[in-house]
């Protein structure tokens, strides 16, 4: 099924504006939704917002890992918050033009899902002919966060990008034997080089040449998409896939580490942007053995947890209308791995404080809107979007009479522009919705962004739209996304944007 999501933006009527009229409006009626959005806007609560991000990143929630205790107890918060709310009261309006789509009570999903936790202490240290270099953990290296235990040495190789594409000129493991060794692999993938690759796929490469282990680590040449996001040299928490029983220990090291390991080459090598740039050319090729011999220990633990997605919803009013617009935001993040402590204020409590907060102006609105509002608190996402999928496997509302679905990812850093993902929506809708907003100028739209809990739905053929503060997100995935670092305004600016879009979703004719 494929659907695309028009409004009256689509011919130039605004649904909130006073003139031009959308065909069958009055000015009166008009008028009058102008006023209510103006007044919702208004309402926004930069300090509420702030002080839940302060709450669901503190230690009493360690983290919300996705199957822990610290991430059930983010559920019932949440819970606990939409009950108080009453999102599913029945709208102001006589019971002849009441439907009930839905019955009044919040839902809470679950799912079994193993958790993976690393536990402290943990080790990466080379170690060369002529000296031994320990790598501090956080700032030089992370395991990745669904390695099993590790207590490895062995000499390490560079494999490049670590990729095997004979099709297309490439095979970083050519004329090497990797067999007993730790490999190390660049992220991502050269410039000239079309296809997809994963890092599950580079981890199966390694693993079927015989490596016991592998090191992956940021080139110094970054692509146009990762100086847009400022990826930066330091390793950061990171899944490779979902938790199998063949995986290898591997661990993100810095940009800086891999450099001094290929220092150790055996032949004349160049320096790392050399190398890089010889690897970003059409069947170039640099992999080479080095003298380092590396180190890797840490104990990896293993459990079954519960994940839980948090819902609740404003039933619309309209006589006979059965769809709805959702509005979801992920609350899970890393948890408590290899010592530190992962509390993820921008990622994503920042997006969870701007679902409760749309959600409170929309529940205290005089009256409820045409169409219902769902609000979904996923869990999971940081593990492969596996509370999106689990709703999209068991929707509350069919999929087919979901509208839109507006989802909102880390909403409190950057340069205090807004980035906007959109499928199956006109882009001038999008844009649109911020001269509502009063953010038109602040505004970037694009198409489809192919990571989030957006994407499950995309693929259900459910129109998207991802809402993420612009820039760089200098905090991403590192132990310093903190409370102290969100920034008022920027949240602010998602708050508005994302008010406006559910309004006119809900309420377009």
């Amino acid at each position: 099924m494929k659907r695309c999501l028009t409004t009256c933006f689509a011919c130039g009527c605004f649904t909130f504006l006073a003139s031009p009229l959308c065909a069958g409006s009055s000015l009166e009626s008009t008028i009058s939704s102008v006023n209510a959005l103006s007044s919702a806007l208004e309402q926004i609560s930069v300090e509420r917002m702030l002080a839940d991000i302060q709450t669901l990143s503190g230690t009493a929630y360690g983290g919300r890992l996705t199957g822990s205790a610290q991430d059930e107890a983010s559920a019932t918060f949440i819970a606990n918050r939409f009950s108080e709310l009453r999102l599913h009261r029945s709208p102001a309006l006589p019971p002849e033009n009441r439907t009930n789509p839905l019955p009044q009570r919040e839902w809470k999903q679950t799912a079994a899902v193993p958790t993976r936790r690393i536990s402290e202490p943990s080790l990466v240290e080379f170690v060369t002919p002529r000296q031994r270099h320990a790598l501090q953990s956080g700032s030089q290296f992370l395991p990745v966060l669904d390695s099993p235990s590790a207590d490895i040495q062995g000499p390490v190789v560079f494999v490049g990008y670590g990729i095997v594409d004979p099709s297309s000129g490439i095979d970083d493991y050519a004329g090497l034997d990797v067999r007993n060794t730790i490999v190390l692999f660049l992220r991502g993938k050269p410039e000239t080089y079309a296809k997809p690759v994963s890092h599950a796929e580079k981890e199966r490469l390694a693993k079927q040449r015989g490596a016991v282990g592998y090191l992956t680590a940021t080139g110094p040449i970054l692509s146009a998409y990762e100086q847009r996001r400022g990826v930066t040299g330091v390793p950061s928490a990171y899944y490779s896939s979902t938790v199998t029983e063949d995986q290898l220990p591997g661990a993100w090291i810095s940009t800086d580490a891999a450099e001094w390991i290929l220092a150790q080459a055996t032949t004349e090598a160049g320096t790392f942007r050399n190398i890089q740039e010889t690897l970003n050319r059409p069947g170039g090729s640099r992999s080479m053995r080095t003298e380092a011999t590396v180190q890797m220990k840490w104990t990896s633990q293993v459990e079954t947890g519960t994940l839980f997605n948090v819902i609740s919803v404003i039933r619309g009013y309209a006589p006979n209308n059965d769809e709805a617009v959702l509005l979801g935001a992920h609350r899970d993040h890393f948890g408590q791995q290899a010592g530190h402590l992962f509390a993820g204020a921008d990622d994503n409590a920042s997006g969870t404080a701007v679902l409760l907060e749309v959600a409170r102006i929309l529940a205290l609105a005089p009256a409820a809107p045409k169409r219902s509002v769902l609000f979904l608190s996923f869990s999971g996402e940081e593990q492969g979007l596996l509370g999106s999928k689990l709703y999209v496997s068991q929707p509350i509302v069919p999929l087919a009479k979901t509208i839109g679905m507006i989802n909102v990812d880390h909403a409190g850093a950057g340069n205090g522009r807004l980035t906007v993902g959109v499928t199956e929506v006109e882009r001038s809708t999008a844009q649109r919705i911020g001269e509502l907003a009063g953010l038109a100028d602040k505004l970037d739209v694009f198409g489809y962004f192919p990571g989030g809990d957006h994407v499950p739905f995309k693929e259900a053929g459910v129109p998207t739209v991802t809402v993420v503060s612009g820039g760089a997100h200098p905090h991403f995935h590192l132990p310093s996304d903190t409370a102290d670092t969100v920034n008022p305004e920027i949240l602010q600016s998602v708050a508005r944007y994302v008010l406006a879009l559910t309004w006119q979703l809900a309420n377009q004719p």
